[in-house]
């Protein structure tokens, strides 16, 4: 039986900080992301694909404040606008790596799912909110928002302007995982739990509501890698390993490291919270719930034998 692999895209995967965001843009890096995944489909890996939504959520949110404030058009809620980008992003992947698969003479369905993720409504992180979404204000506008909606801005600090903040609340359940398996297995691709997938909640007895949430990505990759009883996640970055004392005179590659020294490395500072912080916490949920390997590394390094940083169990 072929293992089962899940891949985390991080944000570059789709869109490179110096890019303006354009389509072409976006499907010339999903290409180029897709010629990597090649390699696992070599090593007889089945491939379920999760993906990042950052800047392309941020935008659609702009523009739908573009739209109030011109024609009056009502805004959709976050939880529609992670759908919006679940849809485009799984699109723009699954084409370019239908065309990465025929130039190879390789026959796979792609099939992309937009998948609802269960939150607990009275997660702590509600009460919390901290996740910076969306376009910049003036003090001016945050404040008329915050009056208007009751949402939470901070003050970028970059000096930017102010941003809103929202709950990144826990995942729990990820929709149609046995689907997402079966499909999986049947040595097919699946494209899923964008974005960190769309953050859903009970607000009675059998009835699912969207809320106003994001979820990690690769928390929520890690869980679906665990309830699809995937054989390895590979979280995918701009680094080719994880690193300690980063960009320090003392900077040190890691080329496997326990979920202890993980831990320990967490606790003293090593890794930030908007960056590799995450992705630590991620893999170590993994590998601490199934026993097996998470590989921390960038696309480049796929299919190597000695790339990326494996955590491990002991």
């Amino acid at each position: 039986m072929k293992k089962l692999a899940v891949v985390a895209l991080g944000g570059n995967a789709l869109l490179r900080a110096d890019q303006n965001g354009t389509i072409d843009e976006q499907e010339t890096n999903a290409f180029q992301t897709s010629e990597k995944l090649i390699k696992l489909l070599n090593r007889d890996y089945n491939l379920v694909i999760t993906h990042g939504n950052g800047p392309q959520v941020g935008n659609i949110m702009l523009a739908n404040a573009a739209g109030k404030k011109v024609y009056g058009l009502p805004e959709m809620p976050l939880d529609i606008c992670v759908a919006y980008s679940q849809g485009f992003i799984g699109y723009i992947i699954e084409q370019q790596l239908r065309n990465v698969l025929q130039a190879n003479d390789m026959d796979r369905d792609i099939i992309t799912i937009i998948t609802q993720v269960l939150v607990n409504k009275d997660d702590p992180a509600f009460k919390n909110p901290t996740k910076p979404i969306g376009p910049y204000y003036t003090k001016e506008e945050a404040d008329k928002f915050t009056k208007e909606t009751g949402s939470k801005f901070v003050k970028d600090p970059r000096g930017r302007g102010w941003r809103k903040v929202v709950a990144s609340p826990k995942p729990l359940v990820i929709s149609n995982k046995k689907s997402i398996e079966r499909i999986a297995r049947d040595e097919h691709i699946v494209i899923a739990v964008g974005g960190g997938g769309i953050p859903a909640f009970f607000v009675k007895e059998n009835k699912l509501q969207g809320i106003d949430a994001v979820i990690d990505k690769d928390l929520a990759s890690a869980l679906l890698a665990i309830q699809i009883n995937a054989d390895k996640l590979f979280i995918l970055t701009d680094v080719p390993k994880v690193y300690i004392n980063y960009h320090t005179p003392q900077e040190k590659p890691i080329d496997r490291m326990t979920i202890a020294e993980a831990r320990r490395y967490l606790d003293e500072g090593q890794f930030t919270e908007g960056s590799m912080a995450p992705k630590i916490r991620a893999a170590i949920h993994f590998v601490e719930n199934t026993g097996k390997d998470t590989i921390i590394t960038q696309t480049t390094k796929l299919g190597i034998d000695d790339g990326g940083t494996r955590v491990v169990m002991i």
